[in-house]
């Protein structure tokens, strides 16, 4: 699969599961979006989209598109299982999606490294904040492992994310959308 056919699958993942949370079918979805739904159905196959297209299908489902600069990509370690660092605006975007209630493992993967975000699954289930074994299973899925102990303390060693900031942030975040 060539790298453009990655991003293209990975942007109608993301806006196929906001669909969903709005209850919508994929014949509402492209109805919205003022496409055929046969369109719809073809661009999961296919290599490349029109761009105005895809922005039909991001504005139906209140989502926009956008380009992101080196910077605001997180950079990895060597290994590529942390990103180099969370900075506040990095942190702000992972309290947003921690209290997304999203738990789809696309979204997650695109927020950072998939050991990094997999193991901010295992401590936010930890944490007894929110829904414990969804966030496992989520872990799981981005990481096969990820929630096992050795593996856990390996992130809690290396992570660049402050548990004893976020979580207080985190709980925060929680209280006012109660």
């Amino acid at each position: 699969m060539s790298r453009s056919t990655g991003y293209l699958t990975a942007a109608l993942t993301v806006l196929s599961g906001r669909a969903r949370a709005r209850g919508l079918t994929d014949s509402a979805w492209a109805a919205r979006a003022g496409i055929p739904k046969e369109t719809l159905s073809r661009l999961w196959r296919r290599r490349s989209c029109d761009f105005r297209t895809l922005c039909a299908l991001a504005d139906a489902v209140g989502a926009q598109l956008g380009v992101l600069e080196g910077r605001d990509c997180a950079a990895a370690t060597a290994d590529g299982h942390f990103p180099l660092r969370v900075d506040r605006g990095y942190e702000e975007q992972l309290l947003e999606l921690c209290t997304a209630g999203d738990f789809d493992p696309t979204t997650w993967a695109l927020a950072g490294p998939r050991f990094f975000v997999a193991g901010l699954a295992v401590l936010l289930a930890g944490s007894g904040r929110l829904e414990r074994l969804r966030l496992l299973a989520l872990a799981e899925r981005l990481y096969p492992g990820a929630s096992e102990v050795a593996v856990f303390e390996r992130w809690l060693r290396h992570t660049p994310l402050r548990p004893d900031r976020f979580l207080p942030l985190l709980d925060a975040r929680l209280r006012r959308a109660a």
